[in-house]
């Protein structure tokens, strides 16, 4: 007899390709997140984990709302990320405080993104400066 049970491991897409991940603290629920981004959003998401990493010491991670987020210990959350249809989308949370701005405004005052589309390279030096940035501003709490 054949077992032909269908693989529940892999999580569902939601639109525009954002996984939907349970919600959790730590860095296991943001690389399941990270491993389901679909095609090339993937390398994206290692990238900018990587980098977030390697800037940050001891960063504080998370999954909420089907996304990564970054923060700082006792003080909120930095940045996130999330997958769209054609790119994936960096939000910087005190992004208006950051310098250069970065480029995409958001409905909410202080937040500013980054889409990061499949051609695009990235400028790892001016993320990890805003990353560096971000991290040293009061986080959001949520």
């Amino acid at each position: 007899m054949t077992d032909h049970k269908k693989d529940d491991a892999t999580p569902k897409l939601l639109s525009g390709g954002n996984p939907q991940i349970p919600k959790g603290d730590g860095d296991g629920p943001v690389q399941d997140y990270i491993a389901a981004m679909p095609g090339w959003k993937r390398d994206v998401g290692r990238r900018l984990d990587d980098l977030v990493v390697r800037t940050v010491p001891g960063v504080r991670k998370a999954v909420k709302w089907n996304q990564p987020f970054y923060g700082t210990e006792g003080d909120g959350w930095f940045l996130s990320f999330r997958c769209y249809t054609r790119y994936v989308q960096l939000q910087f949370f005190r992004g208006t405080s950051l310098d250069p701005v970065p480029p995409k405004a958001s409905k909410h005052d202080e937040v500013r993104y980054l889409d990061i589309h499949e051609d695009d390279g990235l400028d790892e030096d001016r993320l990890r400066t805003w990353i560096e940035q971000a991290s040293n501003l009061p986080g959001e709490k949520m």
